[in-house]
């Protein structure tokens, strides 16, 4: 067993719990009572006046590093992330191997005035549904966990919901995977999530097999300023991190750090030609 199908065994039996407690319909009611969703794909979009977007993360734990950061206050850190200039807020849900929870998402996105992400390991529609009633305004959907009908689905049931989806691509068959389906923000993971490994190689590889009229967004990997520029010249319009932040020390200072590098010429440079 890799360890993306470990993680998604525990993430089906915490699932079944949560749907023993509250059924798919009365789910489906509470949309109504949930903030609109907020455009995440302009919000992610870079331009020559915002040169990279940052989507930093809530993360208290991972399954290669541990323990991370204890974030007693997920809301204070990402009104923090978005004083910073973040140009959106991921919010782990995952419980067994990150820390996360619903709660968390509901605390982040009452927080914040910026497109909010559940990150969570999709493998159900009712987690999609889940997601739209505590105000998510889009979600992860990982193209290595779901079969190609699975994927166009669940990406069209999040379409429906008013939300947008980070579909996420690991080499070159997936990204096309993700573009065949319809995907509008396509992340390009350097993390294997069946070894954990990290190869950076991978960005510049699988960013090619996405089309300029997709958003482009590098993950994993990124600990500086200089590793966003890296990942900015492989052609991401935005990149998602939080170990870095989150261990940081000053959270507020490093998200300021790394949205500076869209203001280096360089970078305004290769939007105009990209025509952004």
């Amino acid at each position: 067993m890799t360890v993306l199908d470990s993680i998604i065994a525990g993430v089906r039996e915490d699932l079944a719990k949560r749907e023993e407690l509250l059924s798919y319909d009365a789910l489906l009611s509470r949309i109504d009572a949930a903030p609109a969703p907020r455009d995440a794909v302009s919000a992610l979009r870079a331009s020559t006046t915002h040169g990279v977007r940052i989507i930093s993360e809530v993360k208290r734990k991972s399954p290669s590093k541990g323990e991370l950061a204890d974030i007693p206050d997920p809301a204070l850190l990402a009104s923090t992330y978005e004083e910073g200039g973040a140009g959106a807020i991921s919010v782990l849900t995952e419980a067994r191997r990150f820390n996360g929870s619903l709660a968390d998402l509901d605390a982040v996105r009452s927080a914040v005035n910026i497109p909010v992400l559940r990150k969570e390991f999709i493998v159900s529609p009712y987690q999609i549904v889940e997601a739209r009633a505590h105000g998510a305004d889009l979600v992860l959907l990982i193209v290595a966990a779901l079969d190609q009908n699975t994927l166009k689905d669940f990406l069209n049931r999040t379409h429906e919901l008013g939300m947008a989806a980070l579909v996420e691509a690991h080499n070159t068959e997936e990204a096309g995977r993700a573009v065949d389906a319809g995907a509008q923000i396509i992340g390009v993971n350097a993390r294997n999530l069946k070894t954990l490994e990290v190869d950076l190689r991978v960005i510049d590889r699988v960013m090619e097999a996405v089309p300029d009229s997709v958003v482009r967004v590098g993950e994993s990997g990124i600990r500086t300023p200089d590793d966003v520029l890296r990942y900015v010249r492989a052609g991401a319009d935005a990149v998602l991190t939080g170990e870095a932040l989150v261990t940081s020390g000053d959270p507020l200072r490093a998200i300021k750090d790394m949205v500076a590098i869209g203001d280096r010429e360089e970078v305004r440079e290769l939007r105009k030609l990209q025509g952004k």
